[in-house]
Protein backbone atom coordinates (compact mmCIF):
# COMPACT_ATOMS: atom_id res chain seq x y z
CA UNK A 1 0.00 0.00 0.00
CA UNK A 2 2.86 2.37 0.82
CA UNK A 3 4.42 1.86 -2.61
CA UNK A 4 1.04 2.44 -4.29
CA UNK A 5 0.59 5.73 -2.45
CA UNK A 6 4.12 6.77 -3.38
CA UNK A 7 3.45 6.01 -7.06
CA UNK A 8 0.22 8.00 -6.97
CA UNK A 9 2.05 11.01 -5.53
CA UNK A 10 4.75 10.72 -8.18
CA UNK A 11 2.11 10.65 -10.92
CA UNK A 12 0.51 13.80 -9.51
CA UNK A 13 3.80 15.70 -9.77
CA UNK A 14 5.22 14.20 -12.97
CA UNK A 15 4.28 17.00 -15.38
CA UNK A 16 4.39 19.77 -12.81
CA UNK A 17 6.79 22.71 -13.13
CA UNK A 18 7.65 23.39 -9.50
CA UNK A 19 8.76 26.93 -10.42
CA UNK A 20 5.41 27.78 -12.01
CA UNK A 21 3.11 25.88 -9.68
CA UNK A 22 4.70 25.11 -6.33
CA UNK A 23 2.75 22.40 -4.51
CA UNK A 24 1.78 22.44 -0.87
CA UNK A 25 2.54 19.19 0.92
CA UNK A 26 0.96 18.10 4.16
CA UNK A 27 0.06 15.36 6.58
CA UNK A 28 -1.97 15.57 9.75
CA UNK A 29 0.79 17.48 11.58
CA UNK A 30 2.81 19.51 9.07
CA UNK A 31 2.13 21.72 6.06
CA UNK A 32 4.85 22.78 3.63
CA UNK A 33 4.13 25.92 1.60
CA UNK A 34 6.17 28.33 -0.46
CA UNK A 35 7.88 30.75 1.94
CA UNK A 36 6.44 34.26 2.03
CA UNK A 37 7.49 37.48 3.74
CA UNK A 38 4.53 37.14 6.10
CA UNK A 39 6.41 34.22 7.71
CA UNK A 40 9.16 36.50 8.95
CA UNK A 41 8.23 36.60 12.66
CA UNK A 42 8.14 32.82 13.04
CA UNK A 43 11.23 32.40 10.90
CA UNK A 44 13.17 34.92 12.95
CA UNK A 45 12.63 32.59 15.93
CA UNK A 46 14.16 29.79 13.86
CA UNK A 47 17.14 31.71 12.52
CA UNK A 48 17.94 33.42 15.85
CA UNK A 49 17.93 30.05 17.64
CA UNK A 50 21.58 29.58 18.62
CA UNK A 51 21.01 25.88 19.30
CA UNK A 52 19.60 25.37 15.78
CA UNK A 53 22.15 27.32 13.73
CA UNK A 54 24.95 24.69 13.92
CA UNK A 55 22.71 22.25 12.03
CA UNK A 56 21.89 24.62 9.14
CA UNK A 57 23.59 24.01 5.81
CA UNK A 58 25.25 27.22 4.66
CA UNK A 59 27.69 25.51 2.27
CA UNK A 60 28.34 27.57 -0.85
CA UNK A 61 26.39 30.55 0.55
CA UNK A 62 29.18 33.15 0.32
CA UNK A 63 29.97 33.09 4.03
CA UNK A 64 26.38 33.57 5.28
CA UNK A 65 25.72 31.39 8.35
CA UNK A 66 22.01 32.29 8.60
CA UNK A 67 22.19 33.35 12.22
CA UNK A 68 19.68 36.20 11.95
CA UNK A 69 18.48 38.45 14.77
CA UNK A 70 17.01 41.51 13.00
CA UNK A 71 13.58 41.88 11.41
CA UNK A 72 14.80 43.63 8.27
CA UNK A 73 17.58 41.11 7.66
CA UNK A 74 15.10 38.25 7.99
CA UNK A 75 12.77 39.93 5.50
CA UNK A 76 15.70 40.57 3.16
CA UNK A 77 16.65 36.89 3.22
CA UNK A 78 13.05 35.85 2.50
CA UNK A 79 12.92 38.28 -0.43
CA UNK A 80 16.16 36.76 -1.73
CA UNK A 81 14.64 33.27 -1.45
CA UNK A 82 11.56 34.39 -3.38
CA UNK A 83 13.69 36.04 -6.07
CA UNK A 84 15.73 32.85 -6.42
CA UNK A 85 12.47 30.94 -6.82
CA UNK A 86 11.26 33.35 -9.52
CA UNK A 87 14.62 32.96 -11.28
CA UNK A 88 14.30 29.15 -11.06
CA UNK A 89 17.28 28.79 -8.73
CA UNK A 90 15.72 26.91 -5.83
CA UNK A 91 12.47 26.38 -3.95
CA UNK A 92 12.21 27.30 -0.28
CA UNK A 93 9.19 25.93 1.58
CA UNK A 94 8.08 27.05 5.05
CA UNK A 95 7.23 24.19 7.41
CA UNK A 96 4.08 24.90 9.40
CA UNK A 97 3.21 22.99 12.58
CA UNK A 98 -0.54 22.78 12.03
CA UNK A 99 -1.35 22.30 15.71
CA UNK A 100 0.47 25.44 16.80
CA UNK A 101 -0.22 27.33 13.59
CA UNK A 102 3.37 28.55 13.38
CA UNK A 103 6.28 28.17 10.98
CA UNK A 104 9.00 26.07 12.63
CA UNK A 105 11.55 25.96 9.83
CA UNK A 106 12.20 25.77 6.11
CA UNK A 107 13.22 23.24 3.47
CA UNK A 108 15.11 24.25 0.35
CA UNK A 109 15.49 22.06 -2.73
CA UNK A 110 17.06 22.49 -6.14
CA UNK A 111 18.37 20.34 -8.97
CA UNK A 112 22.17 20.37 -9.06
CA UNK A 113 24.27 19.53 -12.11
CA UNK A 114 28.00 19.70 -11.48
CA UNK A 115 31.37 18.12 -12.21
CA UNK A 116 31.37 16.17 -8.94
CA UNK A 117 29.48 13.26 -7.39
CA UNK A 118 26.52 15.49 -6.56
CA UNK A 119 25.26 15.86 -10.11
CA UNK A 120 21.76 15.03 -11.28
CA UNK A 121 21.06 15.56 -7.60
CA UNK A 122 18.33 17.20 -5.57
CA UNK A 123 20.16 19.13 -2.86
CA UNK A 124 17.99 19.48 0.25
CA UNK A 125 18.60 21.98 3.05
CA UNK A 126 16.59 21.62 6.26
CA UNK A 127 16.54 24.44 8.82
CA UNK A 128 14.32 23.84 11.85
CA UNK A 129 13.96 25.20 15.36
CA UNK A 130 16.06 23.33 17.90
CA UNK A 131 13.02 21.96 19.75
CA UNK A 132 12.05 20.16 16.52
CA UNK A 133 15.54 18.73 15.97
CA UNK A 134 14.36 15.28 16.96
CA UNK A 135 14.42 12.01 15.06
CA UNK A 136 10.65 11.55 14.84
CA UNK A 137 10.00 15.11 13.69
CA UNK A 138 12.76 14.97 11.08
CA UNK A 139 11.39 11.72 9.70
CA UNK A 140 7.89 13.20 9.42
CA UNK A 141 9.04 16.43 7.82
CA UNK A 142 11.48 14.94 5.30
CA UNK A 143 9.01 12.16 4.43
CA UNK A 144 6.62 14.80 3.09
CA UNK A 145 9.05 15.98 0.42
CA UNK A 146 11.36 13.01 -0.21
CA UNK A 147 9.47 11.04 -2.86
CA UNK A 148 7.94 14.07 -4.61
CA UNK A 149 11.43 15.62 -4.81
CA UNK A 150 12.71 12.93 -7.17
CA UNK A 151 9.94 13.83 -9.61
CA UNK A 152 9.66 17.59 -9.07
CA UNK A 153 13.40 18.11 -9.43
CA UNK A 154 14.04 15.36 -12.02
CA UNK A 155 16.96 13.81 -10.18
CA UNK A 156 18.28 10.34 -9.36
CA UNK A 157 19.59 11.14 -5.87
CA UNK A 158 18.74 13.41 -2.96
CA UNK A 159 21.54 14.73 -0.74
CA UNK A 160 21.46 16.66 2.51
CA UNK A 161 24.04 17.74 5.05
CA UNK A 162 24.17 16.47 8.62
CA UNK A 163 27.17 17.43 10.73
CA UNK A 164 28.50 14.83 13.20
CA UNK A 165 26.82 16.56 16.15
CA UNK A 166 23.39 16.28 14.51
CA UNK A 167 22.70 12.96 16.20
CA UNK A 168 18.89 13.10 15.97
CA UNK A 169 18.98 14.26 12.36
CA UNK A 170 21.36 11.49 11.35
CA UNK A 171 19.16 8.86 12.98
CA UNK A 172 16.14 10.23 11.13
CA UNK A 173 17.92 10.34 7.78
CA UNK A 174 19.11 6.76 8.16
CA UNK A 175 15.54 5.65 8.87
CA UNK A 176 14.54 7.27 5.58
CA UNK A 177 17.21 5.38 3.64
CA UNK A 178 19.95 8.01 3.53
CA UNK A 179 23.56 6.84 3.88
CA UNK A 180 26.67 8.83 4.71
CA UNK A 181 29.09 9.51 1.87
CA UNK A 182 32.73 10.57 1.84
CA UNK A 183 32.09 12.46 -1.40
CA UNK A 184 32.43 16.25 -1.27
CA UNK A 185 30.29 19.00 -2.73
CA UNK A 186 32.64 21.24 -4.73
CA UNK A 187 31.61 24.87 -4.27
CA UNK A 188 31.70 27.57 -6.91
CA UNK A 189 35.05 28.78 -5.51
CA UNK A 190 36.50 25.27 -5.30
CA UNK A 191 35.80 24.78 -1.58
CA UNK A 192 35.08 21.14 -0.69
CA UNK A 193 32.13 20.55 1.64
CA UNK A 194 31.52 17.29 3.48
CA UNK A 195 29.15 15.63 5.98
CA UNK A 196 26.56 14.69 3.35
CA UNK A 197 24.00 11.91 3.36
CA UNK A 198 22.51 10.56 0.14
CA UNK A 199 19.58 8.45 -0.95
CA UNK A 200 19.52 7.10 -4.52
CA UNK A 201 16.57 5.92 -6.63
Amino acid sequence: MGNENSMKRENVFWNRDVYADCPQLEDDKYLMKLTSESDWQDLLKVYSDKDAVPFFNSDNCNGEDFYLTAEERMKEIIRMWRLSYEERGFVRWSIVDKQGGCVIGTIELFHRDAADYFTDCGLLRLDIRSDYEREEEIVRIVSLILEPAFVLFRCCKIATKAVPGAVERIKGLKRLGFAATEEKVIGHDGTRYGDYFVVVR
